[in-house]
């Protein structure tokens, strides 16, 4: 696919490096030439712009790219016209980051329905690891629904899945599993890999070491993991 995303403070540099690495055409711009010149190697392409000036929005390749991310996160009113002036050239999709409550209604009015929340995100998933110690990661649907990756704790080591009982008594749903497998390398190293398994049933043996992959409400899955 193909990204032109705009800011390449460290938000913006990270995504677009790993977007690069995963073998995406991403186009990067920002209006310091420090930093164009700092990820140029990083990134697929990187061009030095101010995008929220019409005239040198213009000459980038907005149509020809499958979406526009506008990452620039010290300042909202630049973010804010950066994002009018993608919406200006009729960008395929454009997802923008919002750092206040204020951007991210004025963004809502010029009709961005994709907003990313970078900050509030890190702080919610630090905040969960630091309340429930068998959290290690979640991806937030809406509504307060979540898919959680949790270790097992000690007091579920051993039992079958049907003897929790999730579904009655969490009102949760376990997806699957995943275990660390010792593996050696080219060198002969032994490692452990983690292994994905098949998808859970009743007869699921949660064992010390594993990892849950959880779906259910937040409170629930707190309740069921304290």
């Amino acid at each position: 696919m193909n990204f032109l995303i705009i800011g390449l403070g460290n938000f913006g540099s990270e995504l677009s490096i790993k977007l690069t690495q995963l073998g995406h055409e991403v186009i990067g711009v920002d209006k310091r030439m420090e930093k164009v010149e700092l990820f140029k190697d990083d990134i697929t392409h990187t061009i030095c712009a101010d995008c929220t000036d019409i005239h040198a929005a213009k000459d980038l390749p907005v149509t020809d790219t499958d979406a526009v991310i506008i990452c620039i996160g010290e300042n909202e009113g630049e973010s804010i016209m950066a994002t009018a002036m993608m919406k200006q050239l009729k960008a395929k999709r454009i997802i923008s980051r919002a750092v206040s409550s204020l951007q991210e209604t004025v963004l809502n009015s010029m009709g961005i329905e994709e907003i990313l929340y970078p900050e509030a995100d890190a702080a919610d998933k630090l905040s969960k690891m630091l309340s429930t110690k068998y959290y290690i990661d979640s991806f937030d649907l809406s509504n307060g629904y979540s898919i959680v990756k949790a270790t097992v704790p000690e007091k579920y080591e051993g039992k079958l899945l049907r003897d929790l009982d999730l579904r009655n008594s969490y009102s949760l749903t376990m997806l699957t599993t995943i275990s660390p497998v010792k593996k050696r390398n080219i060198f002969g190293v032994s490692h452990d890999v983690l292994e994905v398994n098949e998808v859970a049933n009743a007869s699921t043996i949660l064992k010390k070491n594993d990892i849950m992959v959880l779906y259910g409400h937040a409170k629930d899955i707190e309740n069921f993991l304290t």
